[in-house]
């Protein structure tokens, strides 16, 4: 979503570590640029001033003018502002007697529905018993697609007839969870404008029947400034204790983002990273701030990993480069290991340094790559695949047939994987030498545990 703020930051960046020396004009000229830069991202005026004057006023002082490195000191303030501009993290509330109410709130269209069922995925993982409550009477099909979505996570749903009204529908469900022990209970309510006066006062009952903990407004990164207004809107209708900003992996300029929270004093909670129900992270202003300096964000990719790549596989995968083993089938492994991780250039994005050849991948071509090396693999036997050496010219003429691809595209392939494989033999021989000097420790290769990217990506998941 920050994609040209950041190319723009960057590229101020840049040019203030082509100066040995900074001075104060420097600093004026690369706080104009990056104005215009935060400006055009869609950032509210009066929050891209008073930014842009607290980095100013920090940058010209002595910690800067006075440093060896003052292009590097630059940054650092801008990271620290940025992070001070999104607010701090603020959790759920789960104090008091449960069941804790969560109530969503927005426009229509907004994927509140959707940002419900991902909501009670992250607080089951956690150790929760969410329950669902459909209050959307209005959208066609609303209350079924709930129950599809709760029925796909295994979490049921509380629903009535589209007659019932809403804070009638809310206070059932309160009662229903307190009779089977849930702890959490999730509203998805109508989608509304904020100036829906009718629509407005619903909402309001819907809350005096339920009294939530959190009252979350569901917005669309892409609407960007106009984010503002909406939050604005229904804060002085129904005071919000969070905002969730969903979409955030499309084309949206990210304004909004930096925006809603210093404008309407309301904390970001969660970010709503892709479609699919796992997609929900807790918001991290410093981890939001590095990506957007280009920094990259290497705990989120951590964490993703530890998500998606089991302990039993990441353990035996680690015995297999520690004796010194990588055939096919572990790189086959891998590739599947890197799909459920995401797009490749989400991955990417995530690594220090590495968003700049971001910006040279075609999502779809990479993509497209992995589909091709997943298909020429599979087109192996197995013998094939634990036994490399036995691809000659025929065999590789077999499975380039079956698998659609080229002759050509299999020898690449090959060639590759032999690259890897000495790469593999390298860091098992270094894992050996690991375990033997620390024999308490289980040693082995740095970041095994946290799962396998090819080319040695894997160690990135950093050893523990």
């Amino acid at each position: 979503m920050f994609e040209s703020l950041t190319d723009k930051l960057q590229s101020v960046f840049d040019r203030l570590a082509t100066k040995g020396k900074l001075s104060e004009t420097d600093v004026n000229a690369a706080m104009r640029e990056v104005r215009l830069a935060l400006l055009e991202a869609d950032v509210n005026y009066k929050v891209v001033k008073d930014f842009v004057e607290r980095v100013k006023a920090r940058a010209v002082g002595a910690e800067v003018m006075q440093s060896l490195t003052p292009a590097q000191q630059v940054v650092k303030i801008v990271h620290e502002e940025l992070i001070e501009l999104l607010g701090k993290p603020a959790p759920l509330n789960t104090s008091g007697q449960p069941p804790h109410v969560v109530m969503l709130v927005g426009l229509q269209g907004a994927g509140k529905t959707t940002m419900a069922a991902k909501l009670a995925l992250r607080l089951k993982k956690n150790g929760q018993r969410p329950l669902l409550v459909a209050a959307d009477i209005y959208r066609p099909a609303a209350i079924k697609q709930l129950e599809v979505l709760g029925a796909q996570i295994d979490t049921p749903v509380y629903s009535a007839s589209t007659q019932t009204p809403a804070s009638t529908i809310a206070k059932d469900a309160l009662k229903q969870a307190r009779e089977k022990a849930f702890n959490v209970v999730i509203i998805d309510t109508a989608g509304r404008l904020q100036i829906d006066d009718a629509l407005m006062q619903e909402l309001e009952q819907v809350r005096m029947v339920a009294r939530p903990a959190d009252i979350l407004l569901v917005v669309d990164a892409m609407t960007g400034q106009e984010a503002v207004n909406v939050a604005e809107g229904f804060n002085a209708r129904v005071p919000l204790t969070g905002l969730i900003m969903t979409k955030i992996d499309g084309d949206a300029r990210g304004g909004a983002a930096l925006s809603v929270r210093q404008v309407t004093g309301v904390p970001i909670k969660f970010l709503g990273t892709g479609e699919k129900l796992p997609d929900l992270e807790p918001f991290d202003p410093e981890r939001l701030a590095g990506r957007i300096l280009g920094m990259g964000d290497v705990l989120s990719l951590i964490e993703r990993a530890q998500e998606n790549i089991s302990e039993a596989d990441a353990v035996a995968m680690e015995k297999r480069l520690v004796e010194g083993q990588f055939d096919f089938e572990d790189f086959l492994e891998q590739l599947k290991q890197v799909k459920r991780l995401g797009p490749i250039t989400d991955i990417l994005g995530m690594i220090p340094g590495m968003n700049r050849m971001v910006k040279d991948i075609d999502p779809m071509l990479a993509q497209d790559s992995l589909k091709k090396t997943e298909a020429i693999i599979n087109s192996m036997t197995l013998k094939e695949r634990r036994d490399p050496d036995l691809l000659n010219a025929s065999r590789r003429r077999r499975i380039a047939a079956g698998s659609g691809t080229t002759v050509q595209d299999v020898n690449m392939l090959v060639k590759q994987f032999r690259e890897m494989q000495k790469m593999m033999k390298q860091l098992g021989i270094m894992g050996r030498g690991k375990k033997n000097k620390n024999k308490k420790g289980r040693g082995g290769m740095p970041g095994a545990r946290g799962g396998m990217l090819p080319s040695g990506l894997s160690d990135l998941f950093g050893g523990r």
